[in-house]
């Protein structure tokens, strides 16, 4: 289930750098995270919805780009973001 906006802005709050920051590469993956779990839970109840497995690879293909761009820039900061969202380096 996606989250109101409201929502939104309150599970973006702890990865923004400034009250405006809504681009930034911490709250990109924080949003991909999120949506990322709600379709993870869509899926355990509908297996046989392939367009949703395309376009949930296609997320976290793009999380994981996006956490090597920032691993890359500030490895410290990559580290943090993945222990506060409960992500695994593999």
């Amino acid at each position: 289930m996606t989250r109101t906006k409201e929502e939104r802005h309150e599970f973006i709050k702890p990865f923004q750098l400034n009250p405006q920051d809504t681009g930034s590469v911490e709250v990109q993956v924080a949003l991909l995270t999120d949506r990322i779990l709600s379709l993870t839970e869509h899926f355990k109840v509908h297996r046989k919805d392939f367009s949703l497995k395309c376009g949930l690879l296609k997320l976290v293909s793009r999380r994981r780009t996006l956490l090597g761009y920032l691993e890359r820039k500030d490895a410290k900061k990559c580290q943090n973001l993945m222990s506060a969202l409960n992500l695994q380096k593999k």
